[in-house]
């Protein structure tokens, strides 16, 4: 009869700690659309450009260099890495938390003087005749702590999400790194491009001027039309400084980003010619979950709560833990080390039960199961917002090649019009302002022109970017 009772009860105690072992991640089901919106520049779903190195998908050599160099020296990223190397070294670390705790006093001497009148000191004169005792070891200890309950186990995964998550946000991290680069490097390339549209209408108006200055000496024109010419010209001309001290600016911003002192950044293109991809495919928004880091490291914060609610809930159960001594003990040291006479040892076991501390514990399991319903709902945020971003980049990029296409047709018909008005003010057919005017409108033309490129090119960074690009 008391066999099966011990069968029955091994048989309770297995069923317990089986039921309550670390619960299996499932990801929560989010119904993710088939393609993401505006989707019409893509033409091949199953391609995803996420899969494609930085290396590869940049074609200048020297903006290439530029990101090899900020994933080098970029401060924020070895701020990064240096998490992952501190995380790895916890998980390590926790790795060991269910083996035997081992220490040893190798040498531990004590001497004692008691009272005569008390007990050790009539026993001491008594037995020993002498009044002070002496007392000699060197001891082994060992303590271990039963992983019943499955809570060291869950600690344990909760140390690998956090190190796999320091491995995301690096990631997160690179691929913000590269698209800033990439964004900085293309915003010089408009500045130049910029600056020198600037210059070159500079060079027409003062060409202009002088027409008018001799228009005026020979009483063809009148001098409000030269004074107006000179404040087109000056008006252009405050324009390179702003221009210049914006590329400083960028090229100083640039520098940090690489890690490097402000100075100039070498550019071997311009804007005319960067090589965009021949075909820019997003891939399908399930893929997102794959190649975002940030979406990865909410998922791991929602494994990680998960474990945390195991660990929660085994904190309320019993703990059972193993403890052991033994080594030599002597009380003369001519005997501290004779054996087998001096040897000595111990086992015993402890089963542990919250008491007092129950409500505290209660209250932490039902915060950490708050805690996961939290992580969840930033995970499934997370790939909200992922999604939402890579169909803004592609409407952007679809509206901004409209936009590129007029700007283009604006400024054909901009320099037609500064023709015409230079022929038709010659022969006294257009006035002044009309050819003022003109001017006017083909620089803001040209201008426009170059910042829509460069908002283009950003444009097809930022969907890089946002499918999880440039961490490969």
């Amino acid at each position: 009869m008391n066999s099966i009772k011990n069968i029955a009860y091994l048989a309770l105690i297995s069923g317990i700690a089986v039921s309550c072992k670390v619960q299996k991640y499932e990801r929560p089901e989010i119904k993710m659309p088939e393609a993401f919106r505006s989707d019409t520049i893509v033409t091949d779903n199953s391609e995803n450009i996420a899969k494609i190195s930085y290396k590869d998908f940049f074609k200048d050599p020297v903006l290439v260099a530029l990101i090899d160099k900020a994933i080098v020296q970029n401060n924020d990223l070895q701020l990064a890495l240096k998490q992952i190397e501190f995380a790895s070294l916890a998980y390590h670390q926790s790795k060991w938390a269910n083996v035997p705790t081992v220490s040893a006093t190798v040498a531990n001497a004590s001497l004692s003087r008691p009272s005569d009148n008390s007990m050790n000191g009539m026993m001491a004169g008594q037995f020993m005749g002498r009044k002070y005792t002496e007392d000699y070891s060197t001891t082994i200890n060992i303590s271990w702590e039963a992983d019943i309950w499955g809570k060291i186990r869950g600690r344990k995964e909760q140390a690998l999400t956090e190190y796999l998550k320091t491995q995301e946000a690096a990631k997160a991290v690179r691929t913000q790194l590269v698209a800033s680069v990439v964004q900085g490097y293309y915003n010089v390339l408009m500045l130049d491009t910029q600056l020198e549209i600037t210059k070159s209408n500079l060079a027409y108006s003062d060409t202009t001027l002088k027409y008018l200055t001799k228009q005026q000496e020979v009483g063809l024109t009148t001098a409000l039309a030269v004074q107006q010419q000179e404040i087109v010209k000056d008006q252009i001309l405050k324009t390179i400084p702003a221009i210049e001290s914006s590329i400083a600016t960028q090229e100083n911003a640039l520098s940090l980003l690489i890690g490097s002192m402000p100075d100039k950044i070498e550019r071997s293109a311009s804007l005319n010619n960067i090589q965009t991809p021949e075909t820019i495919a997003s891939g399908i928004p399930a893929d997102l979950l794959s190649y975002r880091p940030d979406i990865k490291s909410a998922e791991l914060d929602l494994r990680k709560s998960i474990s945390g609610i195991h660990v929660a809930k085994m904190s309320m159960y019993p703990s059972f833990s193993i403890t052991a001594q033994g080594g030599l003990n002597a009380f003369q040291a001519s005997h501290w080390f004779s054996v087998p006479g001096s040897l000595f040892g111990m086992v015993a076991g402890a089963i542990a039960q919250p008491l007092l501390n129950g409500k505290q514990l209660k209250t932490q399991y039902e915060q950490s199961k708050v805690l996961s319903q939290q992580a969840e709902i930033t995970f499934k945020q997370s790939v909200l917002k992922a999604v939402g971003e890579v169909s803004d980049a592609l409407i952007q990029i679809q509206k901004l090649e409209e936009q590129q296409k007029i700007a283009e047709g604006l400024v054909m018909k901009s320099n037609e019009a500064v023709k015409k008005a230079d022929i038709l003010f010659k022969y006294n057919s257009a006035t002044y302002i009309e050819v003022i005017l003109a001017q006017s409108n083909k620089l803001q033309a040209e201008l426009d022109l170059a910042s829509l490129k460069a908002q283009r090119l950003n444009a097809i960074t930022m969907l890089y970017r946002s499918v999880g690009g440039g961490w490969q």
